[in-house]
């Protein structure tokens, strides 16, 4: 139980959950079909409604989301993606280095990707080697730029620069190499591609700057190239008949010294922690002054995963009167368009995370938000601008008009709900009780 007669707030994203109809799942969303008995009793006692999460046209990204969601602006307080990746990692950085997020991915001889993780079969360790051999090429030496190269989990990964005088400085104001990935206005945004290939980089403001890191940043790229083409951890795979980690999709490029916001603690007036998997979301609980307790990526136990996170959550919530929790756990199937897999991630959660979490959890001393940083549709198998599911439960929250069926956690609840439709900076202060205005 909670130790305190505080008022505790919980926000619990759901990496990708929003989806749409889809074929494998009897033509509803993964979500629609998931059976997911606590979430629908949620349901029932609170109120439910949709998050247009950054806004209209725009499909984020998870850091993207996340700020959005956490009351912040995506453009104005991210450093970049490859900035909280990089510090989600621990990795030192100077002011003024420039980080990229970046994945390895199978490309062929004319730079056409063909799978941009890798068959998501890339292992950490291999990738960590692929990274050290790529730092150690010291492959800028020539243009006055220190090159290092970090992996993450799996397929993914940071590329840091870093240069000093006499040399001419970098600048992070680029385009990406990763075609799947666009920055808008400053925001990274998922993007279809018809034909996808690594991009050259491009300066985006024409300084001289940006125009020396844009020439040297396709310059290492093409060294890279060849350099994992003619790696051990290649030939290995290629004998074995595994996809090749012989390309670098690098996307939203920023510099930690750039845009440093106000701690949660200090905007909202609360203690916050956060409980992630991911280098990005720890990377953002540390840029904010939250709380960190990283557990890393799921291992094979799924249920006993989720029971973990669970207890986690729950001692987390004794410590700091907010909490926010990070289930990566949806994203990855609806990226690999497998709606079913997704349906049973889906259910895995509500039985094995929702079902400790709310056990003897008293309705009257917490808030609790659920939601998404951004659907990912197993249809469309990428990102979307579409609506999320919003759920709000506990002190102080109205249950829901009695209805034939009663409601269910999943979109077309959610469209019907009596909160409406908020924009993602909305939702902080209408879990806090903060924004008493009407929704749109």
């Amino acid at each position: 139980m909670i130790s305190s007669t505080e008022l505790r707030y919980a926000l619990v994203i759901l990496d990708g959950l929003g989806d749409r109809p889809h074929p494998d799942t009897g033509g509803r969303s993964p979500v629609e079909a998931a059976a997911t008995p606590n979430l629908d009793r949620l349901a029932r006692e609170g109120q439910l409604g949709q998050i247009l999460v950054v806004g209209p046209g725009i499909a984020p990204e998870s850091d993207a989301g996340v700020y959005a969601l956490l009351g912040y602006d995506p453009v104005e307080d991210s450093p970049g993606r490859g900035v909280l990746e990089a510090e989600g990692l621990g990795l030192p950085m100077a002011p003024d280095d420039v980080a990229f997020r970046m994945n390895f991915a199978t490309i062929d001889g004319d730079r056409r990707v063909l799978d941009s993780r890798v068959g998501r079969s890339l292992s950490t360790s291999e990738a960590q080697e692929l990274a050290r051999a790529l730092t150690a090429a010291r492959l800028l030496d020539d243009q006055g730029i220190e090159v290092r190269v970090a992996a993450s989990v799996g397929h993914r990964g940071v590329v840091v620069l870093h240069t000093e005088p006499p040399h001419s400085p970098i600048s992070p104001n680029l385009s990406n190499t990763d075609p799947f990935y666009a920055r808008t206005g400053g925001l990274g945004a998922a993007r279809r591609a018809d034909d996808p290939r690594i991009l050259p980089i491009a300066a985006l403001d024409g300084t001289p700057a940006a125009e020396r890191t844009a020439a040297a940043v396709n310059l290492w790229v093409a060294r890279a190239l060849d350099l994992l083409a003619a790696h051990p951890v290649n030939a290995r795979r290629a004998l074995a008949g595994r996809k090749i980690a012989n390309g670098l999709l690098l996307r939203n490029s920023g510099t930690p010294g750039a845009r440093i916001p106000v701690t949660f603690e200090r905007k909202y007036g609360l203690r916050g922690g956060a409980l992630t998997e991911m280098p990005v979301e720890r990377g953002i609980a540390r840029r904010l002054g939250l709380v960190d307790r990283f557990v890393g990526p799921m291992g094979p136990d799924r249920e006993a995963g989720y029971g973990a996170r669970a207890d986690a959550a729950r001692k987390l919530l004794e410590e700091s009167p907010f909490v926010y929790v990070h289930l990566k756990g949806p994203d990855e199937p609806g990226h690999d368009g497998q709606a079913l897999q997704k349906q049973e991630v889906i259910e895995a959660i509500d039985r094995s995370f929702f079902g400790p979490f709310l056990k003897g959890l008293d309705p009257g001393r917490i808030r609790l938000a659920v939601t998404a940083d951004h659907a990912t549709p197993a249809i469309l198998k990428g990102h979307s601008d579409d609506p999320v599911p919003l759920l709000l439960w506990g002190a102080g929250v109205a249950a829901e008009p009695a209805t034939v069926p009663p409601p269910k956690f999943g979109e077309a609840s959610a469209r019907r709900g009596s909160l409406g439709t908020l924009r993602g900076a909305q939702l902080l202060p209408r879990l806090l009780g903060l924004d008493r205005t009407p929704p749109s």
